[in-house]
């Protein structure tokens, strides 16, 4: 729940920044959705535009929620569902989670599918198993390269200014990257798998350079363009 109209000026820096160089990453900004339809207006065709959550109904007597078909009439591309402010202060279940990933594919959008342990949950050493259920519970059949990518983010790094440490990220990134193949095979060789977690510009070249972290879903550390910028150019080069 950040962003007012001003803050499409960072919009604005970022796209003259991409535009002038070709980023070594692709690049999504999701913003709320109050500015989606000005910020695809301002973005232009730089940066793909996302949300950042959705109904699992196509329309109805939902009020003040927003359907996947909504926001892509605003013109987003993308949407982040199950994230873990969503399951914590809104409850929301890993059935829930695949019903709002379902509703994505239906309108077009590819589905950012979130997964992450509490502190708790990782000193009991359940890490793998909580990640591991959330996957088999939030990631719908049919999931594929083209319309999903799993975010990894472990509930006690969000804001926390805690990181794993690259060994930590390193497993669990291994972990999601085996129960994928395992259940979807080679539709899932290429899916990616973003980490999320108190990524900023100083420690962004170390994780993106991880083996299985395909990208990052960058939180506090996006609200500044500079900011944003020195993370995605921490991205490794496309060989």
């Amino acid at each position: 729940m950040h962003g007012l109209t001003s803050a499409l000026d960072e919009i604005q820096r970022l796209r003259e920044a991409l535009s002038k160089q070709a980023p070594p990453a692709d690049v999504l900004v999701c913003p709320p959705a109050t500015l989606i339809t000005r910020a695809v207006s301002v973005a232009g065709s730089a940066i793909p535009i996302g949300a950042q959550d959705c109904h699992a109904e196509l329309s109805g007597a939902f009020t003040g929620d927003i359907s996947a078909e909504m926001l892509m009439d605003a013109g987003a591309t993308a949407v982040i569902v199950g994230h873990s402010e969503r399951r914590q202060y809104h409850g929301e279940t890993d059935a829930m989670v695949a019903a709002k990933a379902r509703a994505a594919w239906r309108a077009g959008l590819t589905a950012i599918i979130c997964v992450g342990e509490s502190e708790k949950e990782r000193m009991d050493g359940d890490a793998l198993s909580v990640v591991a259920r959330q996957i088999a519970g939030s990631v719908p059949d049919g999931a594929t390269a083209a319309n999903v990518a799993v975010a990894y983010e472990p509930i006690w790094a969000i804001g926390t200014g805690k990181t794993p440490t690259s060994d930590e990220i390193t497993e669990m990134h291994t972990h999601i990257r085996k129960d994928l193949d395992g259940r979807f095979g080679a539709a899932a060789h290429e899916m990616r798998i973003l980490y999320g977690g108190s990524v900023k510009p100083s420690n962004a070249a170390d994780i993106l350079g991880l083996a299985n972290v395909n990208g990052a879903l960058v939180g506090g550390a996006s609200l500044k363009a500079v900011d944003f910028l020195t993370i995605i150019e921490a991205a490794p080069k496309a060989s």
